[in-house]
């Protein structure tokens, strides 16, 4: 009975135009950013490293090189913080966490 009543209240929130997305891809992720006053968007650009799927707690971690040092940041999909997402590029891979890139900080794509 809980369960159902949960996945009612969420099914509001889901947004059905999320395309799928896969650990591998290069993406481009504007978020809105609250400054005092101000809001702008901010552009994180960075290779997905791991996916969470769990309906409306949905997440995926992006990772990528700034100024020689790895940054990951974890990004909840249906967050209302999110503008939009662009795929840039697809790269293959066999594993699903591609986590030895935490290990390969040359690994870096434009």
């Amino acid at each position: 009975m809980k369960n159902k009543l949960i996945h009612f209240v969420e099914e509001k929130y889901l947004n059905k135009n999320i395309f799928s997305l896969k650990s591998g891809y290069l993406i481009e992720i504007k978020i809105w950013v609250i400054e005092s006053t101000k809001k702008r968007l901010q552009i994180f650009k960075g290779i997905i490293i791991a996916i969470k799927n769990k309906g409306l707690n949905s997440s995926i971690t992006l990772r990528k090189l700034s100024y020689g040092e790895g940054v990951e940041k974890i990004f909840f999909i249906y967050s209302p913080i999110i503008h939009s997402i662009l795929i840039k590029k697809k790269f293959f891979f066999r594993k699903s966490k591609l986590y030895f890139l935490r290990k390969k900080n040359k690994f870096y794509v434009k």
